[in-house]
């Protein structure tokens, strides 16, 4: 058999298929059957093969030079695109008449025409049915014939002789293309997938290595039977011809192994690049050996070491595994095995840096005196990982690097926001291309040591994918019992990572998976009361604004009482960020008047303020009065710190209908519907006419409705709301309040306490209802924080009503 061509008619040349050229489908008996039904014409245009056979079914493209050839083409392509394909006797002659053809050919449709670059047509072709020529017609422009179909005699359907010659014909083909090869392996699926036998054979005889007259000769067998046993005595032929070629070609075969080729190559390699001043591999390997005795890794690993070096020493630098194997290498002489920085335990220098960086924190900078005191003391790393917890911008970040400094230890920080491929924390395996470390690995490769300071900064933003889940492949690294041994996959064996003290910091904890939470010690980094941003602007901020922005103390000056009014009226924070954004703008001001030559106050005032940032935009935290009946000031958690919010209620003619509204989540909503319940199964108790639930619908709103709320902290103020709703009594002046409510009247505690005392304290409240539980939290916030406050501690929601409801009815109060 042989490598399917193009067929030309003019240089008997056989090109290949284009690869991008449509599919055409092998045909089944029933196109078969369809084509034998057909009937042929009296006469066709003529089109004459030089070098090859066309046998019925099977698809050939052929490229035509000629012109005759040209137009016979291009007229029954726009005609019934059916032409008569026959050989030529001798295929030296350049214009064959009817006597230089073969009188028995094959019918064929086309199936495409191309028009090539080069200025040839080619064109697909498929075979359909055996004819004979009867006269020649005519010769010009082209040969145009007379014809008359050629019978064809078939076996019957069961015939056990002719089943067994095509199962052979089969099996001999496709042994015929595993040992040629010039045959393409594909070549086997078109045999396995030919229904068909008359097609079989026919595919068969058309790409065996046959000349034109032996194929001629194969065509014009009229029985079905017979063609399949002479085409089988060809591809015996054939097939021990193979056979022969490959014994000869693997007895003359050079005797140079593999080996002694690679070596060859090898030297030549060597020698190239020494003549081109570049560094030989044999340098590069002995580089490493002297690195790699410099360093103090445990007997394990330097085995392991010299393993792979001995596995890259006998590879050949040119194959891909090289350079991976190269860079596996590299790794282990860069990672610091057993080097350790010396560490600063002086804790009152510890305690100067912190204070220096951060303002405030007390509690946060005594636990972490705490924590290093208990290193000192232990002389050992396995103790508990911190994850410093709070709103943004409260500086949990460049606490990590303060600690870094007071220790005397490398900084490192990696940040997990967003991360969601498992492998960015335990690495590829070498196996795939362009594998790395991780990055836990790289980090410690950077730093230089193997107990750096290593801030995981946003771990509560880790992600997962189909890529796996890295929150689970922390709990190694974060596992003081696990992580002496932790694994990377590109490293493939254990790394220690017990000497690291690991700082992570999150702003929220409830998109932490538990399990990871549990391997660390929380420390809660609370929001600044507005006087310690006042100082952190003074000390740190403004000073840092003016060395970014080419300026010194002496350009501008910022006093208190302006740094407060910049708090209080264009920042609406826990953290100071958006404080250290308005100041940069003031900065960009004075800048901006220096530079243009312009005049401006060096002290900067009030008027200055507005003139540069506008007038104040977050005023709307401050107290409302409590002229209207149903209006209450409640305190609430955010993630960037507290806040004070009012839940406002209206009664409306109705059948008791209740409305909730403003964004509320599912929990504030069952507080809603908790408050209403309770207030309707005590209405006696209350002075409250039961006969209004039935008469009057209540809508509750939560301003402002843009934003989303939810939480059951707003229990008792929702509650209160609707008493004075349904009484008209007036709501205490200057009071707010926060706790959970239970149908039974009870009062739970709730969380956030501190950042709520602040939102307090910026809307001027003077008295804050609280749960008798929550007395704990109370105390331990500074006393400092609570002056100008009064706490009122209750446990049931009659205690509530007594200390926030006054007797007195509100202004205009409706008459239910």
């Amino acid at each position: 058999m042989k490598k399917s061509n193009f067929l030309s008619l003019d240089s008997l040349s056989l090109q290949d298929f284009d690869e991008n050229s449509e599919l055409i489908p092998l045909m089944t008996p029933e196109d078969e059957e369809e084509i034998r039904k057909e009937d042929l014409p009296n006469s066709l245009p003529i089109l004459s093969l030089r070098n090859t056979v066309l046998f019925p079914g099977v698809v050939i493209p052929i490229t035509a030079g000629r012109d005759k050839s040209i137009k016979l083409i291009k007229d029954a392509n726009n005609g019934s695109k059916v032409v008569g394909v026959v050989s030529q006797k001798d295929e030296s002659v350049e214009d064959p008449t009817g006597k230089d053809i073969y009188k028995t050919g094959t019918v064929a449709r086309i199936l495409k025409v191309l028009k090539m670059p080069d200025g040839n047509t080619t064109v697909i072709i498929q075979g359909k049915k055996r004819f004979q020529i009867n006269d020649v017609v005519s010769e010009e422009p082209y040969l145009k014939a007379t014809i008359s179909e050629v019978p064809e005699a078939r076996p019957a359907e069961k015939n056990k002789e002719f089943n067994a010659i095509i199962d052979s014909i089969k099996e001999l083909s496709l042994q015929i293309i595993k040992d040629s090869p010039n045959i393409p392996s594909e070549a086997s699926f078109a045999i396995k997938n030919i229904q068909s036998d008359s097609f079989l054979i026919n595919f068969v005889s058309s790409n065996m290595n046959l000349s034109v007259t032996e194929k001629q000769q194969l065509l014009e067998i009229n029985d079905l039977k017979e063609r399949a046993m002479e085409t089988l005595r060809y591809m015996n032929i054939e097939f021990q011809k193979l056979e022969l070629k490959n014994d000869i070609q693997l007895k003359v075969q050079s005797d140079m192994n593999q080996q002694q080729r690679e070596y060859f190559l090898h030297q030549q390699m060597k020698t190239i690049q020494e003549e081109l001043g570049g560094v030989s591999h044999d340098e590069e390997l002995e580089e490493m050996k002297k690195r790699a005795k410099k360093k103090k890794w445990p007997e394990k690993v330097g085995k392991h070491f010299e393993k792979e070096l001995a596995k890259m020493q006998r590879m050949n630098p040119q194959v891909a595994e090289y350079s991976i194997q190269r860079n596996y290498l590299d790794l282990f002489l860069d990672l610091p095995w057993h080097k350790y920085s010396k560490d600063k335990f002086d804790l009152k220098r510890a305690k100067r840096i912190l204070d220096r960086d951060h303002y405030g924190l007390d509690d946060v900078k005594r636990r972490i005196i705490e924590h290093l005191a208990v290193i000192k003391l232990r002389n050992d790393m396995k103790s508990p990982i911190l994850c410093l917890y709070g709103p943004p911008g409260v500086g949990k970040t460049s606490l990590g690097k303060s600690i870094a400094e007071a220790l005397g230890r490398e900084y490192v920080r990696m940040s997990l926001g967003g991360l969601r491929d498992e492998a960015e924390i335990r690495g590829h395996r070498k196996t795939y291309i362009g594998a790395m470390p991780g990055r836990i690995l790289q980090n410690l490769k950077k730093a230089g040591t193997s107990n750096p300071v290593f801030v995981l900064d946003e771990i509560d933003k880790l992600s997962n994918s189909h890529q796996g889940d890295p929150s689970s492949a922390m709990l190694e690294v974060l596992d003081p019992e696990q992580n002496s041994e932790f694994y990377d996959n590109f490293l493939e064996m254990g790394y220690d990572l017990s000497k690291v003290m690991f700082i992570a910091t999150s702003n929220s904890l409830s998109t932490i998976q538990p399990a990871l939470r549990d391997r660390m010690e929380i420390i809660n980094v609370t929001g600044y009361t507005i006087e310690e941003k006042v100082e952190i602007a003074k000390r740190h901020l403004l000073p840092k604004q003016l060395k970014e922005h080419g300026l010194t103390e002496k350009h501008l000056k910022i006093a208190k009482p302006q740094l407060e009014k910049i708090v209080e009226g264009y920042t609406r924070e826990s953290g100071v960020r958006g404080l250290e954004k308005q100041l940069a703008k003031m900065v960009r001001h004075a800048a901006k008047n220096i530079a243009m030559e312009e005049d401006y106050n060096i002290k900067v005032t009030n008027a200055d303020i507005i003139e540069v940032l506008g007038g104040p935009k977050l005023e709307r935290d401050k107290y409302e009065n409590n002229n209207v009946a149903g209006v209450v000031t409640g305190l609430a958690w955010t993630r960037v710190g507290g806040d004070i919010l009012f839940i406002e209620s209206i009664l409306s003619k109705g059948k008791g209908n209740l409305n909730i509204t403003g964004n509320l989540g599912k929990v504030m909503k069952e507080s809603a519907t908790i408050a209403m319940e309770f207030i309707k199964s005590n209405a006696d108790e209350l002075g409250i006419d039961s006969d209004i639930f039935d008469k009057y619908n209540v809508h509750i709103h939560v301003p402002e409705g843009a934003t989303p709320k939810d939480g059951p902290s707003a229990g008792i103020t929702m509650l209160t709301s609707l008493v004075s709703l349904f009484t008209q009594r007036k709501v205490k002046k200057s009071i707010a309040m926060t706790g959970e409510i239970t149908l039974r009247g009870k009062v739970l505690p709730v969380g956030g306490i501190k950042e709520k005392i602040l939102a307090a304290k910026r809307a001027r409240i003077k008295e804050i209802l609280l749960c008798e539980d929550n007395r704990r939290d109370i105390e331990e916030i500074k006393p400092e924080y609570l002056k100008g406050l009064t706490f009122h501690y209750v446990t049931d929601m009659s205690d509530v009503i007594k200390l926030a409801l006054t007797n007195q009815k509100v202004k205009n109060a409706k008459k239910l």
